[in-house]
């Protein structure tokens, strides 16, 4: 084995193992899902919505490109929430079809398994760009204040913020994302890049819940991101904006077969702080 190699190991059979049979199967068995619910979120805005454990999510792209930020969180209990930075370590820095989104400690557990991805063939472009991205974060007022120097309400931590106040969240519970439909990488110098969005009107980003989510999703202000938001070139994206569509389903009990929800993290959380005796 290289130390190039992935750090973390995927062995058949083991922890990181998936079952490509019962996932490919929720992902492809969609004659007999039932909706049960439906929504568009429009321009530069957020929707927080549940998505019970055992149902598929759609994120399409009803209008054409558009990229968007997504949290997730354990809907009874939002200290477990997506860890991005473990989930590119686990998974891989871009994620599609079969890869898993982990949450935060204590608890450790995939939230909820990718089972469709109408992009999952676009692999990697000349550039070095790859789509749907844990590399980054969601844009933010404070960053935008920095470098614009101009304050702006509708950027996706804002968004993000007002989608899940219903459910008694703050800021402070938006967390880290994940960037759907957006194409990012490293340039030569090893700096993050952000590339126009190569979704069409139709593709979509589809997720099998684990556990009972909350899901909360911001439309970029940036649009496609084919106008750049930070830098000497910035300009107003508002044209270049779509809405898009969400879609929950209740998946058959055929597809079904041989799931079971996940179960947390086995360490017993001792952390070596047992009182010693005294001597």
């Amino acid at each position: 084995m290289s130390l190039t190699d992935a750090a973390y190991q995927c062995e058949p059979g083991g922890p990181l193992d998936v079952d490509r049979d019962l996932y490919g199967r929720i992902g492809a068995m969609t004659h007999g899902r039932e909706l049960v619910d439906s929504f568009v979120v429009p321009i530069r805005s957020g929707r927080a919505w549940e998505v019970p454990a055992g149902h598929v999510c759609r994120i399409v792209t009803i209008e054409g490109p558009q990229v968007a930020d997504l949290n997730l969180w354990n809907r009874h209990d939002p200290r477990e929430r997506l860890w991005a930075s473990r989930t590119r370590q686990l998974q891989s820095a871009h994620v599609s079809t079969f890869d898993r989104l982990w949450s935060t400690l204590p608890f450790l557990r995939p939230l909820v398994t990718i089972t469709g991805d109408s992009l999952q063939d676009y692999g990697v472009d000349d550039e070095g760009g790859r789509v749907h991205d844990l590399l980054g974060t969601r844009c933010d007022p404070y960053v935008n204040q920095m470098l614009n120097d101009v304050p702006f309400d509708y950027h996706c931590h804002s968004n993000l913020t007002r989608a899940v106040r219903p459910w008694h969240l703050t800021e402070f519970d938006v967390h880290d994302v994940l960037n759907v439909f957006q194409c990012t990488g490293l340039n030569e110098r090893d700096e993050y890049f952000m590339k126009t969005c190569p979704a069409s009107k139709g593709d979509y980003f589809e997720f099998f819940a684990e556990i009972d989510v909350l899901a909360a999703l911001s439309t970029c202000p940036g649009g496609d991101l084919s106008v750049p938001m930070f830098g000497p070139h910035a300009g107003d994206a508002e044209s270049v904006c779509r809405p898009l569509g969400i879609e929950v389903y209740s998946v058959p009990d055929e597809a079904l077969a041989g799931w079971q929800p996940p179960q947390r993290a086995a360490y017993a959380q001792d952390h070596g702080m047992a009182a010693q005796p005294w001597r």
